[in-house]
């Protein structure tokens, strides 16, 4: 692996390598670093069923249920937000905390909030129409319209961050939280900004949304256990779990980082991505949409695919996806690295999902250790994969790659690097 500047985080004179300095995650599994971590290790799904989906054909998610959002989330102004912006501002939070900067101290102009989005408050614009339907206009929250909108959790981070600089909402699907981070790295690498906050944010439990996926095939029907429903990689995976969550990262230059007296976390050292231009909702199945994506980030990171010493993998569970993941990654790195998927234990989260697999990245290299694959044995005899399974690995990791794929053929791979 050549290790050059230039390559790890842009040219010109704002490059430089781009490091990670703050975590921030809200999962069924935990709702902070220590306890995401700890769930994840474990490899237990927690997947489990939800009064209010009874009657629907699929009864169970992975939901956020150790913490009171509203609480946690405080002050005047929660009543204007819908849950999905919640969790992204804990989340934010977090981050920014984990990296050591003081809001009320820093130049907010100099601060961007990049946050993707899958769907937004449709829980808010459901609830309100139903309430019109059933008692007229007058009903209809006044706020509704600022608590559905796609963008609302980039603009309330930003408010409550006092982050000045570019706001972006990037909707990638299930990439969304991989793209955010992508995009915000670009800022940084140009000069729009001296601090990133990135990641995702989804809550969609509802029984119409839950119905829709269910509807269309995407989800696991072991109603029988759902703690075993989401298995990546498994020969009888059906489907995934849909879960909700928030994940965000603080990047910033390298440099900036250590002079204010900060050592990274990670470095972010390539970022690539594609689109399959091939079905609104199915991967293409050769996998070569996803592989560009994958060898672009190599490329940024002046890495060549040997150098890859693990794989963060989409891994929904699905039939599809797992199939066209697996035969990129045979493909791509021939000296099998080993693989996980967090979607087993925390059902995919969509557009948060490819931010909490950046945390789930960072935190295996730090720890030395990558968190089995629940509800796994083995993979299915047709996927050539060194897949972790039962418990975790100890390794020592110096460079990973984390995929990211969704629906409209979006693909999203970035590379980390141990510091």
């Amino acid at each position: 692996m050549t290790q050059r500047a230039d390559r790890a985080g842009g040219s010109g004179p704002y490059g430089g390598p781009v490091a990670v300095t703050g975590l921030g995650v809200v999962t069924p599994a935990g709702s902070d670093e220590r306890a995401f971590w700890a769930g994840l290790c474990e490899g237990r799904s927690v997947a489990r069923r939800r009064p209010e989906l009874a009657g629907a054909p699929v009864d169970f998610t992975c939901a956020v249920d150790d913490l009171d959002v509203d609480a946690l989330v405080g002050g005047r102004s929660v009543w204007r937000m819908a849950r999905f912006v919640k969790l992204a501002l804990i989340a934010a939070r977090q981050a920014v905390s984990d990296a050591g900067h003081d809001p009320l101290a820093w130049d907010g102009g100099r601060v961007a909030v990049v946050l993707g989005v899958g769907v937004g408050g449709v829980s808010v614009l459901v609830d309100n129409a139903l309430k019109m339907r059933a008692d007229g206009p007058q009903s209809v929250s006044p706020a509704l319209v600022p608590m559905m909108i796609p963008n609302a959790a980039a603009g309330e981070v930003a408010i409550a961050l006092g982050a000045k600089g570019p706001s972006l909402a990037p909707a990638t699907a299930c990439a969304s939280g991989a793209t955010a981070i992508s995009v915000a790295r670009d800022l940084l690498v140009t000069g729009q900004c001296d601090v990133a906050v990135a990641g995702g944010a989804e809550s969609v439990l509802t029984p119409l949304v839950v119905t829709a996926f269910a509807r269309m095939g995407a989800l696991s029907t072991r109603k029988g256990d759902p703690a075993v429903a989401s298995r990546p990689f498994a020969s009888d995976r059906d489907g995934f779990v849909i879960g909700e969550g928030a994940a965000t990262v603080v990047l910033e230059r390298e440099a900036d980082a250590r002079a204010r007296g900060r050592a990274p976390r990670a470095l972010l050292a390539g970022a690539g991505s594609s689109t399959d231009a091939h079905h609104p909702t199915a991967p293409s199945p050769d996998g070569r949409g996803a592989q560009a994506a994958v060898e672009a980030a190599l490329r940024d990171a002046d890495w060549s695919p040997y150098d890859v010493a693990h794989v963060n993998a989409h891994g929904t569970s699905t039939p599809l996806n797992d199939a066209m993941e697996a035969t990129l990654i045979g493909r791509v790195f021939p000296h099998r690295p080993p693989v996980t998927a967090p979607k087993g234990v925390v059902g995919h989260t969509l557009a948060a999902a490819g931010a909490i697999d950046a945390v789930a990245t960072v935190l295996t290299l730090e720890h030395g250790l990558i968190p089995p694959i629940a509800n796994l044995d083995a993979p299915a005899v047709e996927f050539d994969l060194d897949c972790v399974v039962k418990e975790g690995r100890r390794q020592r990791v110096e460079t990973a790659i984390s995929h990211s794929f969704g629906f409209g053929g979006h693909n999203v791979a970035l590379a980390f690097r141990r510091v």
